[in-house]
This record gives C-alpha cells, sequence and structure tokens, in this order.
C-alpha cells in the first residue's frame, strides 16, 4: 500500500525473488464520504485481496492503512515502512494541526491546477519535479485529501497488529526517530527511502518474512 496520494510505482525499486514472493499493488479508492470511517475503507480495501494470509506491506499513511486491513483479515506478517506503530508515535506538529484544525486550510482542490501552472510558466527544474509528482503522487483527488488528512491526524489505535515490523530511516523528516521505537534502522534514510534505499530495504523484507 502506498503512502498518501502515492501511486504503486513508488515500490517499483523493490527487488524481490519472485520464486518467493508474489506482489500485489493496492491502490487508494475514493471514500465514501468524508464522514467515511479509516476502518470501513480498510475494510473496502480488504475486498481486493484475493491470496490468503497475505503479507501487508505500508509506506507511511499506507503503513496505517495496513494495519487497519489487518485488523480485518488474518495476515502471515504486516510490514510498516516509513510509519508508525500507534498515534504515539506522531510528532508534536501534528497534534497542533488537528488541535487547531490548520491542515483543513490546504488547498487539495487546487493541486491540479498548481501543477499545470508550474508546467506552462517555469523553467524545466520546475517541469521535471513537476513530473516526478505526477509520476509517484498522482492520487490527487480532492475527496481523497480532505478525508485521508483528517484521518491521518485523527487516527487512534485500539487494537494489537500480530506479526508487525516497522523499518524506518533515521533521517526521516515527517515521522522522526526520537518519536518511534523497535524499529529496524535504515541509515540516512528519508521518508522517501522507499525509492533511494531500495535496494536495502528489499534485503531486509527477504531477511524477516
Amino acid at each position: 500500500m502506498p503512502g498518501l496520494a502515492a501511486s504503486p510505482q513508488i515500490f517499483e525499486y523493490l527487488e524481490l525473488p519472485k520464486d518467493k514472493y508474489e506482489c500485489h499493488f493496492l491502490k487508494w479508492l475514493i471514500p465514501i464520504s468524508i464522514e467515511e470511517s479509516i476502518s470501513n475503507y480498510a475494510q473496502r480495501l480488504c475486498m481486493e485481496i484475493k491470496e490468503p494470509n497475505p503479507i501487508l506491506v505500508g509506506v507511511s499513511f499506507g503503513g496505517i492503512m495496513v494495519q487497519e486491513m489487518a485488523s480485518h483479515i488474518n495476515c502471515n506478517a504486516v510490514v510498516i515502512i516509513s510509519s508508525v506503530k500507534s498515534e504515539k508515535e506522531f510528532p508534536n506538529r501534528m497534534g497542533f494541526a488537528k488541535n487547531t484544525g490548520i491542515y483543513k486550510l490546504f488547498p487539495t482542490k487546487y493541486l491540479k491546477s498548481i501543477k499545470v501552472f508550474a508546467k506552462k510558466n517555469f523553467g524545466d527544474s520546475v517541469k521535471r519535479k513537476v513530473a516526478l509528482y505526477e509520476k509517484y503522487l498522482a492520487f490527487s483527488d480532492a475527496r481523497y485529501l480532505d478525508w485521508a488528512f483528517h484521518n491521518i491526524l485523527h487516527w487512534k489505535k485500539n487494537y494489537k497488529t500480530s506479526n508487525l515490523f516497522h523499518i524506518h530511516g533515521e533521517a526521516d523528516g515527517v515521522f522522526p526517530v526520537k518519536y518511534i521505537s523497535n524499529y529496524i534502522s535504515i541509515k540516512e534514510g528519508t521518508h522517501i527511502m522507499i525509492l533511494n534505499k531500495a535496494k536495502e530495504i528489499s534485503r531486509i523484507l527477504c531477511d524477516m518474512v
């Protein structure tokens, strides 16, 4: 499960032996409404899983989502990357955003027009960044983004996830390691290490599951 607004292409550099693993890539769904619970959303995603007892792998918000999914189906293991095991691992600024409601001011409905404007009016450097944005952060539907921001900040984990593994980068700026416990460390790994530390992550995945 990819991260917030991300496409499955973020997993393109993972190298897992095909004789051991068969990979299936999940995509974000449009929420039924802004009021849809994260639990109900996870149940709908579970309907996309056809194999019994899967190993669920999720990055960032996708890591939160696979934990929710594992509360509805039996899994051999759950692996979260650049994510958190509960709301207790959120940095303080996320509590501030939740309590003040400032996240509601984010102009989600204008994201697509901003990309078009940048492409037409700025240089090649910005255009390349927009191209990368479109490749890896392809799910920019405003209904989904509004729902996602709310559910990330209001997530409360009230269940235990069995056989949970956590891979985290020492340089993660979104979920700093000072708030994280019991994780497998990636030296110099940032929040986007699924792209630039994919070989190391692949080795860890093969060893652990």
